[in-house]
């Protein structure tokens, strides 16, 4: 099957971002819908082409296992860089969608992986860090290419979670490498798209479809809301919560495990991610 296509012949999510980046579009007008791309490739003087499906043929992705190095409490961070950082500098950036092809927000993602030399740093937080998708549903992380360690290929670990929603635990591979032929593990549905964009570095794209039911049309407008004055005492949204402060909800006492801004949805039972009760 054509990878660009979907077994229907509509053009897929992928590679209706593809054609942005080639063509210069910023992402967010792509990712309002086909319409915005037809316009801007057009002369205006003539309707725009009948806008393809938002489908992609895909299922939500895939689940892996944990692995024994994941460590909670990782630093708010899109770059997992820090002085004398060697290796291949790598970019990994991409887009977290649910089921109806519409970005999510917020979306909380916890990045981890072995150094260059294939080791896993399990006394501190070198190459872990979270962030958190933008209003576009994108994200970006800044890393090197992870090195090699026995029985295993290249790849990166990550937790995904919407808000409100379960944790997605998976982790992404590289094309080409020769060990995907004999890691257990290895499933090409988590192949990122790697180029080489000069200087001995690399980009990786790769975009996230969680299983969550969505109604067609735009993304909702983010609605403000108000900000607690500090953290501690009962939970609120718009707090910014750190790794350590305490709360209580509905009575119960939670500790906060990773430092985000409470959200809608983001209450403590829902999202275990980012509290623990005691």
């Amino acid at each position: 099957m054509d990878r660009d296509t979907t077994p229907a012949g509509h053009v897929t999510r992928k590679t209706v971002l593809r054609a942005a980046l080639a063509a210069g579009i910023a992402a967010p007008a792509v990712l309002m819908g086909v319409p915005a791309l037809a316009r801007n490739l057009t002369d205006g003087a003539t309707p725009p082409p009948i806008t393809p499906e938002c489908h992609d043929g895909d299922a939500p992705t895939i689940e892996q296992m944990e692995g024994p190095y994941f460590k909670p409490n990782s630093p708010l961070r899109t770059s997992l860089l820090e002085p004398g950082t060697s290796g291949v500098p790598l970019t990994v950036g991409g887009y977290v969608f649910g089921r109806a092809c519409k970005p999510i927000p917020g979306v909380l993602m916890d990045f981890w992986q072995a150094d260059t030399n294939g080791a896993y740093d399990n006394t501190g937080f070198r190459f872990r860090g979270h962030q958190f998708t933008g209003a576009d549903g994108g994200f970006k992380l800044t890393t090197i290419v992870p090195g090699l360690y026995p029985g295993r290929t290249r790849h990166l670990h990550v937790k995904v979670q919407a808000p409100g929603r379960p944790i997605l635990t998976t982790q992404l591979y590289f094309p080409g490498e020769p060990r995907n032929n004999t890691d257990s593990i290895f499933d090409a549905r988590l192949l990122m798209a790697v180029r080489d964009v000069g200087g001995g570095a690399k980009e990786a794209a790769f975009d996230f479809v969680l299983n969550i039911a969505q109604d067609p049309g735009p993304s909702p407008t983010p609605t403000p809301t108000a900000t607690a004055t500090a953290p501690g005492g009962t939970w609120a949204v718009g707090t910014a919560y750190r790794a350590g402060d305490a709360v209580t909800y509905a009575g119960r006492a939670y500790v906060c495990l990773q430092a985000h801004t409470a959200q809608p949805g983001w209450e403590p039972p829902s999202v275990p991610a980012l509290w623990r009760a005691v």
